[in-house]
């Protein structure tokens, strides 16, 4: 990683939080409104989508087919989310199923960096100052690497990093009356307050679904289900789920397992945008399923 790539990042993690902060003294000051926690939530709800159904069902997984309209449409979301260009991140993720919890996992908590709090570190933020977007395109991003559109929209990273911040802030700036403060309070919840909790949530399915949880399928890796992450994850938590079947649209595998990404691929599905959805039948799941008293790992 060069020292440029490393100074990115590293502003990506800090000023988010620094806007975190700012936040709580707004929330103090009780400088925040409905509107206010409404950018916040949509903006919050497009990008994470972004992530989860475009970045990582799509375009990875290949769980589901749409017209390329729409595949570049959930790209662009997925790179406001600012976790990096479409390109690294699903080379990334492809080479973290292939070595899972292994060497050569970008951000396994449990390879290279020790154990306990250490590995935690690693997975959760620490790898992103060391092998993110290190994947090699040609190999784990081929099919990306050879649309021009797409590769071309990857190299507009940058853009889209402004983007995910002005749009917030030009939101705030007419909600809230065409005032320079509505424009700073767009900025602050929909922008930065939602980078830093789309980054966190997203890197919790790295850190906390490799460590704690349970688990129902015999398979080598260490992933696990974290019920608690599921509704802020969009049902990317029910990882264990997803290691065991990773081409399957929806890894809320029970009824009682909230997946909203796997709702919107139905919704989807069901007005004709989405096919070619992958399903995984109670039959193959039973074929790996553990016995009860191996389904949940040490904390």
């Amino acid at each position: 990683m060069s020292r440029t790539e490393r100074a990115a990042n590293l502003a990506g993690v800090v000023v988010p939080f620094a806007g975190v902060l700012i936040a709580i003294v707004l929330l103090w000051s009780s400088w925040v409104d409905g509107i206010d926690l409404a950018i916040l939530a949509v903006m919050y709800l497009a990008t994470a989508m972004g992530v989860t159904v475009g970045f990582h069902r799509l375009l990875t997984h290949r769980s589901f087919r749409v017209d390329p309209w729409l595949e570049r449409t959930f790209a662009g979301l997925g790179q406001l989310s600012v976790q990096g260009s479409v390109l690294d991140w699903v080379a990334d993720h492809r080479k973290h199923h292939a070595h899972t919890d292994v060497e050569g996992d970008p951000h396994s908590p449990h390879v290279g960096h020790g154990s306990g709090l250490s590995g935690l570190w690693h997975a959760h933020t620490g790898w992103l100052l060391e092998t993110q977007g290190q994947a090699d395109w040609k190999k784990y991003a081929r099919d990306l690497y050879e649309d021009p559109k797409m590769k071309r929209m990857g190299r507009r990273f940058p853009l889209y990093v402004l983007m995910s911040l002005l749009i917030p802030t030009l939101l705030g700036f007419v909600l809230h009356g065409f005032t320079w403060q509505g424009a700073l309070r767009g900025y602050i919840w929909g922008g930065l307050v939602r980078i830093f909790l789309v980054h966190h949530v997203t890197w919790s399915v790295n850190s906390v679904c490799h460590y704690f949880g349970t688990r129902r399928f015999d398979i080598e890796d260490r992933s696990t289900n974290v019920f608690w992450l599921a509704l802020p994850s969009l049902g990317e938590s029910w990882h264990h789920n997803h290691h065991a079947f990773p081409r399957s649209a929806k890894h809320g595998l029970k009824r009682t397992e909230i997946d909203l990404s796997a709702l919107i691929i139905s919704g989807l599905q069901k007005v004709g945008l989405a096919h070619d959805v992958v399903v995984i039948s109670p039959e193959r799941q039973a074929e790996k399923a553990l016995p009860p008293q191996r389904t949940k790992i040490p904390a």
